[in-house]
This record gives C-alpha cells, sequence and structure tokens, in this order.
C-alpha cells in the first residue's frame, strides 16, 4: 500500500495525548492531519512567555516509570538525558524532612530508604514500610474502592506520615485531596513507582520548557514524514457517514477520527453526532480540579538547597529552583494543586504569600523582582473513588478518544496522556 493509499486519520487536539496518537498513526503509515484549536500546541502541558521568558503553564515533572513517554520522546528525536533532569527519589522538605531512596534493588530501595528517613521516628518509618509491604503482598488491589485518607486510616499511618509523605504524593500524583482521591489510583501509581523497579521512582526534572520536551519535535516529525499539523483550527462538528467521518474544516472524509482535546472541548464535539451524546454526558459528569503555578524571579544570586523543594502546612506543596533545571537563575516555581483556600485569593495576594511561606522556610530571602500566577483551573479530572471515565473506543466505531481523563489504571498525567492516544492510534489502525 502505498501512502496515497493509506486511510486518513483526523487528530483533533494537538495535546500530549493528540500528538503521541499522531506519532503512532505516522509511524504506521496512516496520513495524519492535526487539527489544534489554539495558536500552540502541547494542550494543558504548554510553554508560555513572560517577560521574554519560556515558562510553563504549570510545572511538570515525570518520573522512570513514565515509559511511553520516554520512548515517544526518542522516536521524534529528543535525548531524554539531555532535556531531562534524572535524580533518584529524594524528597525533601523546607521543615527538615528527607526521604531518599537507597541505590538497591527492589524494593530494598524503598525499605532502606524509609527506615533512613529524617524527620520521621521510628515507629512512623516501621508504619510507612508496612504500608507498602501490606500492599505489594496484595498485589496492589483494593476490595473496595475508599479515599486515600480511609485507606492511610486502615492502616494505622499516623498524622505526621500522611502530611509528610502521602498526602503529598496522593497530591502531586492525583491532583485530588486525599479525603476525596481514590485509593485504588493511588495504589496503582504506588505500584508502578515505589513499588516497581529501583529507576521506576527516579525525578526526572524538566531542563527545558513542556513544548520543547514532546510536543513540538512531534510536530516536526509528523511535517517530516508528510503528515499535517494545523493550529489555530477548532473543530466544531464531527458527523460520521457512509463516506467516513466529516469535519466542518476539511472538505474529504477522514477514515477515521481521534478526539483528542481536552474534556471540555470533547462532550461539545462528540454531542454533534448524536451516536456520540451518552459519551459526550459520561465526559460532563467529570468534576475537575486545578493547579496554580506561581513564579517569582528573585535576584539570581537565589537558590533552593534541592532543585525540588516540599512545604507543609501553608499553600504552597513544592517549589522548583528554575536556575538548577534550565538555567534561569533565581527564577523559583511554587505549585498549588488541587483545590483549596488558594482558589479565593488574587493573583497578586497569592504571590504575597507564597513568597512569605518561602521566606519562612528560606532565611534571607529578599523581596522578588517580579511575579506571575499562572491558574489552570481544569487542570485534571477530579479523581474520585469508583470513577466512571469514557472508554477509548466509542460507540461509532470510527471515532476513538485519547486524553489523561479516559479509563485506565492512572490519574491525568502526562504518561496517561501519551498511553491512551498510542492505545487510540493502535486501535485506528487495527480497525
Amino acid at each position: 500500500m502505498t501512502r496515497a493509499d493509506a486511510p486518513r486519520v483526523a487528530v483533533i487536539g494537538a495535546g500530549w495525548a493528540g500528538m503521541a496518537a499522531a506519532v503512532t498513526l505516522i509511524e504506521h503509515g496512516a496520513r495524519v492531519v492535526v487539527f489544534e484549536a489554539s495558536r500552540q500546541l502541547g494542550g494543558r502541558a504548554r510553554c508560555v512567555t513572560v517577560d521574554g521568558a519560556d515558562l510553563d503553564n504549570g510545572q511538570h515533572i515525570l518520573i522512570g516509570a513514565y515509559t511511553e513517554t520516554l520512548r515517544l520522546m526518542q522516536v521524534v528525536g529528543v535525548d531524554p538525558q539531555v532535556v531531562l533532569l534524572r535524580l533518584p527519589l529524594e524528597l525533601r522538605t523546607a521543615s527538615g524532612f528527607h526521604l531518599k531512596v537507597a541505590p538497591l534493588p527492589a524494593p530494598l530501595h524503598l525499605a532502606v530508604g524509609l527506615l533512613g528517613a529524617r524527620g520521621l521516628g521510628f515507629a512512623d518509618r516501621l508504619r510507612a514500610a508496612r504500608f507498602m509491604h501490606g500492599l505489594r503482598t496484595a498485589r496492589f488491589r483494593l476490595r473496595q474502592d475508599d479515599s486515600v485518607a480511609a485507606l492511610l486510616a486502615t492502616w494505622e499511618q499516623s498524622e505526621v506520615l500522611r502530611r509528610l509523605l502521602w498526602e503529598p504524593l496522593c497530591v502531586s500524583a492525583l491532583n485530588t485531596p486525599s479525603d476525596r482521591a481514590s485509593a485504588q489510583v493511588f495504589a496503582n501509581v504506588l505500584r508502578d513507582t515505589l513499588g516497581g523497579a529501583r529507576a521506576a521512582s527516579d525525578l526526572l526534572l524538566p531542563r527545558t520548557d513542556l513544548g520543547a520536551l514532546f510536543p513540538e519535535p512531534a510536530a516536526a516529525f509528523i511535517a517530516r514524514r508528510g503528515g499535517e499539523v494545523r493550529p489555530g483550527t477548532p473543530v466544531r462538528s464531527l458527523n460520521a457517514d457512509a463516506d467516513g467521518i466529516r469535519l466542518d474544516v476539511d472538505p474529504a472524509p477522514f477514515a477515521r477520527a481521534i478526539v483528542a482535546c481536552g474534556p471540555q472541548h470533547a462532550a461539545p464535539l462528540l454531542k454533534t453526532d448524536q451516536r456520540l451524546s451518552g459519551v459526550a454526558q459520561t465526559i460532563e459528569a467529570l468534576e475537575h480540579e486545578p493547579i496554580y503555578t506561581v513564579y517569582l524571579q528573585f535576584p539570581e544570586a537565589v537558590s533552593l538547597p534541592f532543585p525540588m523543594l516540599g512545604f507543609t502546612d501553608g499553600l504552597l506543596q513544592w517549589a522548583f529552583d528554575r536556575g538548577a533545571l534550565s538555567g534561569h537563575r533565581g527564577l523559583v516555581a511554587g505549585v498549588l494543586s488541587a483545590s483549596g483556600r488558594h482558589e479565593a485569593l488574587t493573583h497578586p495576594d497569592l504571590a504575597t504569600a507564597i513568597h512569605a511561606e518561602l521566606a519562612a522556610g528560606l532565611p534571607n530571602l529578599p523581596a522578588p523582582r517580579w511575579t506571575r500566577v499562572i491558574a489552570e483551573r481544569r487542570a485534571t479530572f477530579s479523581c474520585r473513588p469508583s470513577l466512571a471515565r469514557p472508554a477509548i473506543e466509542t460507540p461509532v466505531r470510527q471515532v476513538l478518544l485519547a486524553g489523561d481523563y479516559t479509563a485506565s489504571d492512572y490519574p491525568a498525567t502526562l504518561e496517561s496522556a501519551v498511553r491512551s492516544g498510542v492505545a487510540a492510534a493502535r486501535l485506528a489502525l487495527n480497525h
């Protein structure tokens, strides 16, 4: 079959899921057209420019378990060793808590790390190790899905353990507070990170902006292979007929369509074909959680004691030293995941509050030269227990979904977005 005879597939949305789908399709010979409503690629994980600096709309981190993301980065010509700072899992807080996994085979790496953790009493170290051992014995499958808070209470995890270890991990991974977050999805995350091979829990901190990590190189890869990426082209209607899938933005029909835009855009689009209204309703039933990123530009001499530093008991959860990561000296990114009282503050008041919390943990911190708050109010779906998430396949055989909100073992992460895109592409090719 020549390229001209290959099936023509539309990918709607140029976020990480859509670009993963498009790269997979074009690797296997399909003719691909990617439609993106925005002028910028990357979806909810993209680059923004502030005062001439390329920053991210949210400070994302990757981990060693992101195998599909790392593989596709290499496919499109990105070397993860160059663009990512890989560190063995190390959690530090400004208050003195410090956990670092040991350079040993799993599961000894975590057991030794927990037993040597600073800021925890010996009894709490044993409780944490017993919790992980219990989950591993049960193969990380729970009898019923409940909240993470309920799971931690069942395993008698102390308030200190919850505050310093489990709740920060829960909010970072699921972007949902522990009293509302799915215990089973959290167990899945622990299975593939702390409970996996030693390298699976490695922290991979981006040295460059999110666009340069994957979406932009993916677009160049697609173009080199004869595909198209059309930014600034919103798709507003989708209908399947005997000739294929028809979109309002292209006169020729497509053999398949992968809807990979965000859930708030996917649902209205799917409703334009009555057979997909049930899928749209499932998507609309999802609740969402925000992520706020507060950038503070200090004098260039300012740095953090570690590239990623945790904070407890306030609004701020994590602070990232952009100087250590990307060379933007003096720039600190503060991250506030999930819903909380910070949403009621104005952006100037929030920046002031975050500066005060940083200064409390970092003595002699000067005033910032400038601040910028970026609020993604619908950053992820709220990862609740026993949540109904839409399948990748739909009642219309030629239409597939891709996105971090589709049904899977994982919460809304870059890896789950990429995996959904790959899975949708493979289904499209098999059909």
